[in-house]
């Protein structure tokens, strides 16, 4: 059966990108390192049981904000965690949404944000919207207070 791999190209920043992520996802690994000679040309690794695969393709490679990584939170201890430990040397943006020292696009969301700005009440599912809208990282239970009008 075919699979499908998360493929990030890098400058020359692979092994490093790959040792940071497997540092911070609890169960993950890195499960083959190729080399030319003393140099890593990539790497492939598990991230939560996901597969993924790094390279160092060289400058004319980078990231965009058009496609992310996207970590499902149960709760606002792990939001903390992996914002903060991905935010790192990188920069927030808004809506849960950071890039990471090495410019990959990173979404840190609660799992409940679905069901309060899916909520059947139009009003109740716009305020939790616009709390998100004026966040960086997400806060699980100013979400459910704006969502409950409180």
């Amino acid at each position: 059966m075919p699979s499908i791999t998360t493929f990030l190209t890098y400058n020359d920043q692979a092994e490093a990108a790959v040792r940071h992520y497997t540092s911070i996802f609890e169960n993950s690994k890195i499960t083959n390192t190729m080399r030319a000679g003393d140099r890593v040309v990539s790497l492939t690794f598990e991230l939560l049981g996901q597969s993924f695969f790094a390279l160092n393709g060289g400058p004319t490679f980078t990231f965009a904000q058009g496609i992310s990584l996207f970590v499902s939170c149960d709760t606002q201890e792990q939001i903390d965690h992996y914002w903060n430990k991905l935010l790192d040397g990188g920069k927030p943006v808004q809506c849960g949404w950071l890039q990471d020292r090495f410019g990959v696009s990173w979404q840190i969301v609660p799992k409940i944000l679905g069901e309060l700005l899916g909520d059947k009440d139009p009003e109740r599912a716009g305020r939790a919207m616009q709390a998100m809208l004026a966040m960086q990282k997400l806060d699980i239970a100013e979400l459910k207070r704006a969502h409950a009008g409180r």
